[in-house]
């Protein structure tokens, strides 16, 4: 079904561009970079998000890529680690990559936009939410767009639930990483949005294992929520910390608590927890059962995060979609990056149903709308509330 609906869409494309299937002629692979933690700490979802990558690679190539020039990947790793990342930038930017997908980290990310936005080569972050990744450059002439949603809209949408769930005593446990200081402001802004302010502030550095005189801080503050902003291992460390102290508080926060380096290490403490999610691995439609089920046919495993290899994977085709509207195969950064703003057919994609996901004055693909909460239960991610399980029968657009 899955390639099935890919031929269907990538002809389409094809059209759009004015040229039939028949016209297209074998020639020079589309190079296309991709950087992200394919080793290290942070591997755990950025293998997924590579995995997404090549499985809408194969199955565009299997279509005739690029009018019969099919797409060839550049893979760096950054190693979670940002002067690699930028060293692996940089080599990018020298190899003839029309356009990079990537980026997991907020702090790996953030200290390679530069080489991007100078060398006019168009970034996709499908995974790193830092709400400054988008908005460092203005917006019009910023070639950094992005799939995944930014902190910005997942901390007010965490905190409207706290709000409506009476869970008004927050105690926020960021990291000192880039992401973890960006997390922070997100969730103090959508706080202070309610009138109201953290109980406790606790900042820590990535690799910490015990956070316990930090967690009897915030109990004695009056904490009736702990709010976390970190990677991976170390909300770990917050939900063994709760547990060790008795102490029977909810464990909220972004994306992050999905992932396994957080499920498998709390193991039972983790259940419960919630988090924003912009696609669950449930098959509650049939796009989203294809992806999962060509994903399962070719790596043979379970999504370990399945947000990551979803929004890769889209990030993937609205590239393709975006290079279908340049007819000379003149891939140069600004009639890549003008592509993209311009993308002109709808893609049914996995995560979203994008329509002009992209303009000159917007770089973020998702909002608010298409968030849902998500809660551990069982050693996996499902639906917190069942209202949101029937909305996402329905793929939501961008509003």
């Amino acid at each position: 079904m899955r390639v099935l609906f890919s031929r269907l869409t990538l002809a389409l494309g094809l059209c759009a561009a004015g040229l039939a299937p028949a016209q297209a002629q074998t020639g020079q692979p589309v190079r296309i970079g991709v950087i992200g933690p394919f080793s290290g700490p942070s591997s755990d979802f950025g293998n997924p998000m590579l995995h997404g990558v090549q499985l809408a690679v194969e199955e565009i190539n299997a279509v005739g890529g690029y009018l019969g020039r099919p797409l060839e990947l550049v893979v760096k790793d950054d190693q979670g680690n940002p002067d690699v990342g930028l060293k692996g930038s940089q080599e990018l930017a020298k190899e003839g990559v029309i356009a990079t997908i990537g980026f997991c980290n907020t702090g790996v990310a953030a200290k390679s936009l530069d080489v991007f936005q100078n060398g006019q080569l168009p970034l996709i972050i499908p995974c790193a939410t830092g709400t400054p990744l988008t908005a460092k450059f203005p917006a019009p002439q910023s070639y950094i767009f992005r799939t995944s949603a930014r902190d910005a809209i997942q901390a007010p949408f965490v905190v409207d639930d706290l709000v409506k769930r009476g869970w008004t005593k927050v105690a926020i446990f960021a990291d000192t990483t880039g992401y973890g200081e960006a997390g922070l402001k997100d969730v103090e802004a959508a706080l202070a949005a309610k009138q109201l302010k953290p109980v406790h502030v606790a900042r820590f550095a990535l690799g910490v294992k015990d956070l316990g005189k930090e967690l009897t801080a915030a109990r004695d503050a009056g904490a009736n929520v702990v709010f976390s902003y970190t990677v991976g291992p170390e909300n770990a460390t917050i939900a063994n910390g709760l547990r060790d102290l008795k102490w029977d508080v909810p464990q909220v926060g972004a994306w992050t608590l999905s992932f396994p380096f957080f499920i498998e290490g709390a193991k039972a403490a983790a259940d419960g927890a919630l988090m924003a999610q912009t696609f669950i691995a449930e098959p509650s439609n049939e796009r989203r059962a294809a992806f999962l089920t060509a994903y399962q046919r070719k790596y043979k495993h379970k999504i370990a995060v399945p947000m990551a290899a979803a929004q890769s994977y889209d990030s993937t085709y609205l590239l393709t979609y975006a290079l279908f509207s340049i007819r000379d195969g003149k891939f140069t950064g600004p009639a890549v990056k003008a592509a993209l703003e311009n993308i002109p057919r709808v893609y049914y994609g996995v995560v979203s149903t994008y329509e002009k996901p992209f303009s000159a004055d917007d770089k973020d693909a998702v909002t608010p709308n298409m968030l849902v909460m998500g809660k551990v239960k069982s050693g996996a991610v499902t639906f917190a509330y069942p209202e949101d399980a029937r909305r996402n029968l329905v793929v939501q657009r961008k509003k």
